[in-house]
């Protein structure tokens, strides 16, 4: 689902086993970016955004052969949390509604 977070869209997706996944989430899956463990989830944000620029932002450094090394680079997240991919946050609800705004139909941002 997009919204909107600090004036700009974003692509979320609330934490949930059994709620329907985009696409993105299931190739999240199948790369093992994203994997359930205990009744959460852990999330490698550096695999979520291969961007090397976001990846030395958020202090994951790729090596040489490939892959990912670095400290910090699995965040967890729990049913009912958010995972704003576009910001490489997880949120909880309460913070989500604080912080982010669903998209108009019309794509308006500026009409409440």
């Amino acid at each position: 689902m997009t919204v909107w977070y600090k004036n700009r869209p974003a692509v979320v997706w609330v934490i949930d086993q059994a709620a329907p996944q985009p696409p993105w989430v299931r190739q999240a899956f199948a790369a093992h970016y994203l994997c359930w463990l205990d009744g959460h989830l852990r999330i490698l944000m550096a695999g979520l955004s291969p961007d090397a620029a976001a990846n030395l932002k958020v202090g994951a450094v790729g090596s040489l052969g490939g892959g990912f090394a670095g400290y910090g680079m699995y965040v967890l997240g729990y049913p009912g949390d958010v995972l704003d991919v576009t910001n490489h946050r997880v949120v909880s609800a309460k913070q989500f509604a604080r912080q982010y705004r669903a998209v108009p139909p019309d794509g308006d941002r500026d009409k409440d």
